[in-house]
């Protein structure tokens, strides 16, 4: 399939990649979209979802180094405490109810004490467990982290140690989630699927959870499984992936947007590009986006037209661990579109919730309160 310098209508593609990708450049832009975009966190507890995913529990346990053992060239470490936090899709999950939502969770644990762990952390955050079903034949998914120390030298981690199931869950088990997710779609403003390939998201969870106009997917593999979603966010791998070819410039990046919405089916796809920002592509209908500034790019598909916009990273200097950091996009994503923001205004929220997640080290969460500091911080420069 030939590239689309010839179809696209802005032809100041090399100038506008250099610039998207400088923060003062796209200021103005923030700056005039700021009191909107207060308007929009501050109705984040309006919001109502449903999500959807392979939930894992992430657990830390930290010692100081005293010896090496006598029995193996290994480490001896005097224990110290363990930390136990959402991981996966239990991640997003989590990002969603400190963002101020309301969220129903729907997935599977197993019959241990790690899934009793998952199931507390939910509860103390006032997230509607009961759609979290037991599995006692796959065990909760769970990535124990084991880090050490010496007395004045900083904690690194040593080995890692996984727990999970190749096998899918009962078809029993399958149906159940499935009714659960039909029943609980009419009751919420948005559905969240967060597919880390582990087994909760079959077909039958996927065909019930698919919803237009309502439907969030953050998938790393198979994205033509959720066709007809209402948005995609995957990371510049995944979409490299999904589309067959390398995203190496704005010519590429245009391509793989267009292609990813004939692919899926969706009216919005978030490329998310790492320290180079992120990129937002929509169908429209030839009327200008409300709550949005100029389009990036803009584009014919045949069927349909293409805008598109970069948004430059918000925080380059300060990043200590980008661990889950895409599961924030997605919550703050949706959260803004659940209450009326636009595709654009969604995506800026969901770049500024991840600029601040990204200074804590391992999975983290953000507040609406921290995003509003944040947002009056960085327009106030």
């Amino acid at each position: 399939m030939p590239l689309l310098p010839h179809s696209i209508i802005n032809s100041s593609v090399s100038f506008f990649w250099l610039m998207t990708n400088d923060y003062s450049d796209f200021l103005p832009q923030l700056r005039a979209s700021t009191e909107q975009l207060l308007k929009t966190l501050d109705c984040f507890d309006r919001a109502q979802v449903l999500a959807i995913g392979d939930l894992t529990l992430d657990e830390f346990i930290t010692g100081q180094v005293e010896r090496i053992s006598r029995e193996a060239p290994v480490l001896i470490l005097r224990y110290e405490n363990t930390r136990q936090l959402p991981g996966g899709g239990a991640n997003a999950v989590y990002n969603l109810a400190k963002l101020g939502g309301k969220v129903k969770v729907a997935g599977l644990v197993g019959k241990d004490d790690q899934g009793k762990a998952l199931c507390g952390i939910f509860e103390a955050a006032r997230i509607d467990t009961a759609g979290i079903l037991i599995d006692s034949q796959r065990p909760t998914v769970t990535k124990t982290r084991i880090s050490g120390h010496a007395r004045q030298s900083v904690t690194q981690q040593i080995v890692r140690v996984d727990r999970k199931s190749d096998e899918l869950p009962d078809l029993d088990l399958q149906l159940q989630l499935a009714d659960y997710i039909r029943q609980q779609i009419p009751t919420v403003d948005a559905v969240v699927c967060s597919d880390y390939g582990d087994g909760v998201l079959t077909r039958l969870a996927i065909e019930s959870a698919v919803v237009p106009g309502k439907t969030i997917v953050d998938a790393q593999t198979d994205l033509q499984r959720y066709s007809g979603a209402m948005l995609f966010t995957p990371n510049l791998p995944e979409a490299e992936q999904a589309v067959g070819y390398a995203i190496k410039n704005p010519q590429t990046l245009m391509q793989a947007g267009r292609d990813l919405l004939s692919l899926t089916q969706a009216q919005k796809i978030l490329i998310t590009r790492g320290d180079e920002g992120m990129s937002l592509f929509e169908r429209v209908n030839g009327e200008p986006i409300k709550n949005s500034p100029p389009p990036t790019f803009t584009c014919e598909n045949g069927e349909f037209h293409i805008q598109s916009w970069d948004i430059p990273p918000f925080n380059k200097t300060d990043v200590f661990d980008v661990t889950g950091a895409g599961d924030t996009v997605v919550a703050a994503m949706t959260l803004a579109l659940c209450v009326g923001a636009s595709g654009w205004e969604a995506a800026v929220l969901g770049n500024l919730a991840a600029s601040i997640v990204v200074r804590q080290f391992g999975t983290a969460t953000t507040t609406a309160e921290e995003m509003k500091e944040a947002l009056k911080t960085m327009v106030d420069e």
